[in-house]
């Protein structure tokens, strides 16, 4: 009788079957083994400066020499690249990595070949493709597949390179998203099977790299193409568990998560003991598979590594021991031996498959700033979002934002923060103001002060174009304030689906094409509609990242049609609830004491009362004076 995993193979060989089933199917039977360090193997050849350049480039000018761009080996010395893919094969490699690990412009301009760009990753691509071709023809019951590697380039979206200047930065996002663009397109066109983007020390390069993939892909369906599988790996720096611009763990998977990768993970910086407590939190937090391929071991004082092939088997097989992997490997200092030795405890009685994890009954909405923050009301009932980083509610601040005082702005936020903020509210629109230059300085400062950017931001503008400028600068899961339809239906699509790609949660303002919902009924007419468009396919957005903000208007004005706008808003509440399943309801809470500016006792109260009853109806969240509540 023919095994069925042989048929299953047979159909995807033909592109009957997605690669999506086929590894989903072998990942609920066995840990797949990912290949070794590819650095290492090439530093054990020892190639001079002549081996670099071979005979195309012997005569190429460059500064400072053409040694140590192991990407160009791919052109250069193809037979040593092949052979160190067929040796990982060899030792029982189910996926290998391209040789593409500096494979973008922005990493290749330090050789000036960046008009080699599309050549390195499409020929890396095809030589992989090679060996995995090889080894999957020799044992079709084992098929082998090829990892698009897109490394994390040489500069840095979340920190400044000048230490006299947070502000500045040697990249953009979109900088940074075009190249990756261009990576991953030759990557796929060489034959690559999956995406990894590996070794991420920031996440603003993991966001926008996923930014261009989530762009490629869907230019790539359209054009006949199939889904992709998106691997995602990432790099905790040292024993504080965080990545280099200061996330942990959790909100580094909370900022991806949006991507849906087809597994999270660890590699690099650490060996495998010192990994083990992070990724036991990302294991227990991950809505995916996970993969972890740590050094064998911490660097020696050579800069070499020292665990034997039997010490990182035994320290991996420690993570598989406890259910925690999905997919295991080695990063720097591993080698074919290494990846045997996995392989081999891989396959044994101790190893524990570690399930796919099961789709929560009620889903959540998760942000993030370098601190994960869980937005639930089995949590907390209310979400406190800082209003003082607003100019329109903050003279102090807009007197320090016109003036070019970010420091000083840093410490409204900071006090904000101390009070009790859960997100920090960032908002600069005013005419004597440039708002995207504000935006986009303000925040790159704010990503270099751990005590302001530990919590998720709220990129606030009526502007979007603002907006979009300062979700480019903000390495977590933030909240987008506002969009709504009143700037009708192709403007709002377009919008949501820039916000989505970005993985920001998105605030909508019961407005439409004719103007505000002041009354109960036109505010849940208006929010049902919004929420009908984002979920449907046309957008996709995630209902549990849907904000609607139903509008609290000023009461007490002295006009009687006015006087019910607390008590609308509270009814329109838990009518949107009702109707618009796991969105949240916000709300600016100081609009609703307008009326009795400089008489804080009492405005106070009236916010008071107002927040008890709208919270018992189900709001969930609302911009408000952390220090006076």
């Amino acid at each position: 009788m023919v095994p069925s995993y042989f048929l299953i193979m047979v159909a995807y060989c033909s592109s009957k079957v997605d690669i999506f089933d086929y590894l989903n199917a072998q990942l609920k039977k066995r840990i797949l083994i990912l290949d070794g360090a590819m650095g290492t193997m090439i530093q054990k050849h020892r190639f001079t400066e002549e081996d670099y350049r071979g005979e195309r480039f012997k005569d190429f000018e460059a500064p400072d020499g053409l040694k140590g761009n192991n990407d160009l080996l791919t052109l250069t010395q193809p037979a040593a690249i092949l052979d160190i893919h067929e040796k990982y094969l060899a030792s029982g490699s189910d996926i290998i990595e391209t040789n593409t690990f500096s494979g973008t412009t922005i990493a290749m301009v330090d050789y000036k070949m960046v008009h080699l760009v599309h050549e390195l990753n499409y020929e890396s691509a095809k030589l992989c493709r090679q060996a995995a071709d090889k080894y999957t023809a020799m044992n079709p019951l084992k098929p082998r597949f090829v990892a698009g590697a897109v490394g994390p380039t040489n500069r840095t979206g979340s920190i400044s390179p000048n230490v006299e200047d947070a502000g500045f930065r040697n990249t953009s996002f979109d900088e940074l998203r075009i190249a990756y663009k261009e990576q991953i397109a030759a990557l796929i066109e060489g034959g690559c099977d999956i995406i990894m983007i590996e070794t991420i020390f920031d996440t603003l390069n993991a966001k926008a790299a996923v930014y261009a993939f989530d762009e490629f892909q869907d230019e790539y369906m359209e054009k006949g193409g199939k889904r992709i599988p998106l691997m995602i790996s990432g790099t905790i720096v040292d024993q504080s568990g965080r990545t280099l611009s200061g996330q942990t763990g959790e909100a580094f998977y909370t900022s991806l998560r949006h991507s849906k990768p087809f597994s999270i993970g660890l590699n690099c910086a650490l060996g495998a003991q010192q990994m083990k407590p992070f990724l036991r939190r990302l294991a227990e937090i991950a809505e995916c598979w996970v993969s972890v391929y740590p050094n064998a071991g911490l660097p020696n004082a050579m800069g070499g590594y020292d665990d034997t092939p039997e010490d990182m088997a035994r320290d991996v097989l420690d993570f598989a021991k406890d259910g925690m992997v999905n997919f295991a490997g080695g990063c720097c200092g591993s080698c074919p031996p290494h990846i045997k030795a996995i392989a081999e405890a891989m396959k044994g009685s101790e190893a524990v498959l570690r399930p796919y994890p099961t789709k929560p009954e009620r889903p959540m909405m998760w942000l993030s700033g370098l601190e994960p923050l869980v937005v639930d009301k089995t949590r907390f009932a209310f979400l406190n979002v800082g209003e003082r980083c607003n100019i329109a509610g903050s003279r102090k601040f807009a007197r320090l934002i016109k003036k070019g005082m970010y420091g000083e702005a840093m410490d409204v936020a900071r006090k904000q923060v101390e009070d009790g903020a859960m997100v920090i509210d960032l908002n600069v629109d005013d005419g004597m103001i440039d708002g995207m230059a504000a935006m986009s300085r303000f925040l790159k400062i704010a990503m270099t002060e751990p005590d302001v950017s530990k919590v998720p931001f709220m990129i606030d503008s009526s502007k979007f174009d603002i907006i979009e400028e300062g979700l480019k600068w903000v390495q977590g899961k933030c909240i987008v304030n506002s969009i709504s339809l009143k700037v009708g239906h192709d403007e709002f699509v377009r919008q949501a689906k820039i916000v989505r790609r970005h993985g920001a949660a998105v605030v909508i303002m019961a407005f439409d094409e004719n103007g505000q919902a002041a009354t109960y009924e036109e505010k849940c007419r208006i929010c049902k509609r919004s929420y009908d468009l984002l979920v449907s396919d046309e957008i996709r957005f995630p209902p549990e990242d849907i904000i609607f903000d139903p509008n609290i208007l000023t009461i007490a004005t002295g006009m009687a049609e006015h006087n019910n706008y607390g008590a609308d808003f509270i009814k329109a509440c838990k009518t949107i609830k009702e109707q618009c399943p796991h969105c949240k309801i916000s709300g600016g809470v100081s609009n609703l004491s307008f009326g009795f500016r400089g008489v804080n006792k009492v405005r106070e109260a009236i916010h008071s009362v107002f927040l008890y009853h709208a919270i018992q109806n189900g709001m969930d969240m609302g911009i408000v004076n952390a220090g006076m509540l």
